[in-house]
């Protein structure tokens, strides 16, 4: 989850990475080809020597809403774009490769191992040249604040999310000032995706600084590239090379994010406002594939759109009303209606922690999910909710049975679509839906981020790591929702999070996993769709960027082929 509220990586929004093997382009006249699906380790990026390249020039970017925060361990930073941008100047510590495979990054990280079991030690020891840009080396500090702000124990933090480090005893000094020393209370199998990306102590030891120092701005940075210019006006951030990196200089001179509505891009794109968008929705890649010096770079991300269920407010705290939705949503008639011009094959998707293309996917839903109105009916009676007959709303106590869902006003024609067939779906068994439009820069903030929503859409995308997805799915803690923004949850579903995350044998934890997830299906917490085929329109002449697959993006090697 490179934690789409996107976490993770979320978005109905535009977090971006990517994946896989370019498929053959459909016959632009006729129906489209439906390619199969790619394999897990795929890329489709335009990978070419560092030496190709030349020297300068700009990368635009489209991101969904002006960036508040980006301190994304705390809820407001959770979403995608904030994400990207904190992790492109921030220290990344481990970088993944297209098959989700972790390595130390050599500028940050001289090696990072287990040194011992009993307890689970973990050494990191840093690159002595690694430097925050107010000069200050990175250290053991900068370890020990960011685990005291994550690790759950002062509220005041507000922390997105605290698994992992709600598991560490102490972090100290290790054998010299360049070592870190980090052990463990219990062990952690996912150890590697903690402090990454670092924050550096001064502006993360006080819940102060944990809160305000980040909202809307970085005031340090510690990467190849650093924050040039904020413009709030032109609604965009402007990245540029840090001369005082100590790493591969970057080939580009700047990277800019400017906000964009969905349906802007590929006008933008077209204009040659900004450098890639995506060609997913027919109406987008019948225009994208025809513009010039365009490839159409394609794969299949971890990227999922669910519909996520409030059990915190109103009908839906009840348990059969939220089973009744369950049962009424038609996945597969929103999966038809969705891929029925794509040139991508569509997965249904029956798991919320594993894609389909992955080892550990199974079915888990134990029928939870079956479109079946008579049984949806049925829990509705059982609830109390007077069906009123064909078209009307049900009824109890004087109420009517009315949900709303929530979209942001930024979306996509295809977001509208969705919610438009949910709508219908869910009038057929008597609850009434209203839709409602947010301002794109609200709709995580004051929306999702604050449940407050009855339903919602976005995606999760990039959980390259099971546990990052345990903040979605854990029990809120007073008005801390962490990322399940829906408040559904369990003490079983917390404990068989809990026990996968201390799992070292990648099989056994997938079991744990799994069986989580058979309990959230019932609880109905959120109504997986499909995973997201990535088809993107990306200048021909942008060389290392583009489907990345589980992979992260190195932004020292993005750039423009020499002519």
């Amino acid at each position: 989850m490179r934690p789409i509220p996107a976490a993770a990586w979320i978005a109905a929004t535009a977090a971006t990475a990517l994946l896989v093997t370019g498929c053959g382009s459909s016959d632009e006249a006729g129906a489209p080809h439906k390619a199969a699906a790619p394999k897990a380790d795929g890329q489709d990026i335009n990978a070419r020597p560092v030496a190709d390249l030349r020297q300068g020039g700009t990368l635009t970017m489209g991101i969904d809403q002006w960036i508040t925060q980006y301190n994304i361990n705390n809820v407001d930073g959770q979403q995608g774009d904030a994400q990207e941008i904190a992790r492109t100047v921030l220290p990344d510590l481990f970088d993944s490769d297209a098959r989700g495979a972790h390595h130390v990054n050599p500028d940050f990280l001289l090696s990072a191992k287990v040194t011992s079991t009993s307890p689970q030690v973990v050494e990191y020891r840093l690159n002595p040249k690694a430097k925050w840009s107010d000069g200050k080396s990175l250290s053991w500090h900068d370890f020990q604040a960011q685990w005291r702000a994550l690790n759950g124990r002062d509220k005041r933090y507000e922390a997105a999310d605290t698994s992992g480090y709600d598991q560490i005893a102490k972090v100290e000094q290790g054998a010299d000032a360049h070592t870190v020393k980090v052990t463990f209370g219990s062990p952690y199998a996912d150890w590697q995706r903690l402090f990454d990306p670092l924050y550096p102590a001064a502006y993360y030891d006080s819940p102060a600084a944990f809160l305000k120092s980040w909202s809307e701005k970085v005031p340090v940075s510690g990467n190849a590239f650093k924050v040039g210019k904020y413009d709030k006006t032109a609604q965009t951030v402007t990245l540029v090379p840090d001369p005082t990196w100590w790493g591969r200089k970057p080939k580009l001179d700047s990277i800019v994010f400017r906000v964009l509505d969905s349906a802007a891009r590929t006008d933008a794109y077209l204009n040659k406002e900004i450098d890639y968008t995506t060609a997913l929705l027919p109406e987008d890649y019948k225009r994208l594939v025809k513009a010039p010096d365009t490839d159409i770079r394609r794969g299949a991300r971890w990227d999922e759109v669910h519909i996520t269920l409030n059990g915190g407010r109103g009908p839906l705290k009840d348990l059969r009303v939220r089973q009744a939705v369950q049962h009424a949503v038609d996945r597969k008639g929103i999966q038809e209606a969705f891929a029925k011009d794509l040139s991508f094959e569509l997965k249904p998707l029956n798991n919320h922690f594993f894609m389909p293309n992955q080892q550990g996917y199974t079915d888990t839903t134990d029928g939870y999910a079956d479109f079946d109105a008579a049984a949806a009916a049925k829990l509705l009676d059982a609830a109390g909710w007077q069906d009123n007959g064909a078209g009307k709303p049900r009824t109890k106590g004087g109420e009517r049975l009315t949900l709303d869902y929530v979209l942001s006003a930024g979306g996509t024609a295809a977001q509208t679509d969705q919610a438009e067939l949910v709508q219908q779906q869910l009038g057929q068994v008597g609850i009434k839906v209203e839709l409602k439009k947010v301002p794109a820069n609200d709709y995580f903030n004051q929306f999702v981020n604050r449940g407050n929503f009855d339903l919602t859409s976005f995606r999760n995308v990039d959980a390259v790591y099971q546990s990052m997805l345990t903040p979605v799915f854990v029990r809120p803690k007073g008005g801390n929702l962490f990322q399940n923004f829906g408040s559904v949850g369990s003490p079983k579903i917390d404990t068989l999070l809990h026990r996968a995350a201390g799992t070292t044998d990648p099989a056994a934890a997938a079991r744990l996993y799994n069986q989580a997830d058979h309990e959230i299906w019932r609880l109905a917490h959120s109504i997986e769709l499909y995973q997201r085929p990535q088809i993107l329109a990306v200048r021909k002449g942008l060389a290392n960027f583009g489907a990345e697959g589980l992979a992260d993006v190195d932004y020292t090697k993005v750039g423009w082929l020499k002519k």
